[in-house]
This record gives C-alpha cells, structure tokens and sequence, in this order.
C-alpha cells in the first residue's frame, strides 16, 4: 500500500494567532491530532500536534493565552504520495514524528498519521516488509 491509500486528503488549517484551546477543540472537533499552520508570511505550512498542545500545557501555559505560534513546529517533514506505508513509517520512527504532510509535485494532497498506518494495515491483514535491525 502507498501513502495515497493511507492519508487525509481534508486537512485541518489553522493560523498562527489561534489559541492553543482553540487548536485543541478543532482538533478534537475534526477527530486530528494534527492541524497545519498557514501563515501570509511563512513560506510553507508549518504543523501544531496534540504532542505540542499537550506539551505547552504540562509545562505550564496557559491555554487561552499560548499561541499556536509559539508551539508549532518549526519544520514539516513531507512525503510523496507514491512511498510505500513502510518507507513512511520508518521515516516517522527515525525522525520521531507522528505525521507526514504528503506533497505531490509541490502541491499539499494531504497528511498521513501513524493511525492512519495502523488503520490500514489492520484493515490489510498488518503486513510489513520492514525487518527489524
């Protein structure tokens, strides 16, 4: 199975001004546990996650006053439509992340999840050609 198979192609997108309860309860409105950041003066979407939100506030932000800004991830780790889950995975596990912005010939056609994975190779009987190390 490849990425294509696997991901959202409806993406959740929020703006850098946006509160952190604001990104959770969209995110938990839209059931993702990631939402990319549009910003008129970035030159590339930038990615909030649960692990971000979660992570500001156990450290003791409030909020209602922490901005998406401020928690989201400086760089997007993309994928092509065309790799296999596998190759997805392991680029998920050597970089410790747990979503994927796939592009397609510079243009974003979505996000793939490590649910999503274990979505579809449930759904596939849980095959893998990956051998551990």
């Amino acid at each position: 199975m490849e990425v294509r198979d696997g991901m959202s192609s409806v993406v959740l997108a929020l703006g850098p001004e946006h509160n952190l309860r604001d990104a959770a309860t969209k995110m938990t409105e839209k059931g993702t546990g990631a939402a990319l950041v549009f910003d008129e003066e970035g030159p590339a979407p930038r990615i909030i996650t649960e692990r971000d939100i979660l992570n500001a506030v156990g450290s003791g932000k409030d909020p209602d006053e922490a901005l998406v800004a401020d928690h989201m991830s400086e760089s997007v780790i993309s994928a092509a439509p065309d790799w296999s889950l596998e190759q997805a995975a392991e680029e998920m596990v050597q970089r410790g992340i747990r979503h994927l912005v796939v592009v397609d010939g510079g243009e974003l056609v979505g996000v793939l999840s490590m649910r999503d994975i274990v979505r579809c190779w449930t759904r596939e009987g849980a095959t893998s050609s990956i051998t551990p190390p």
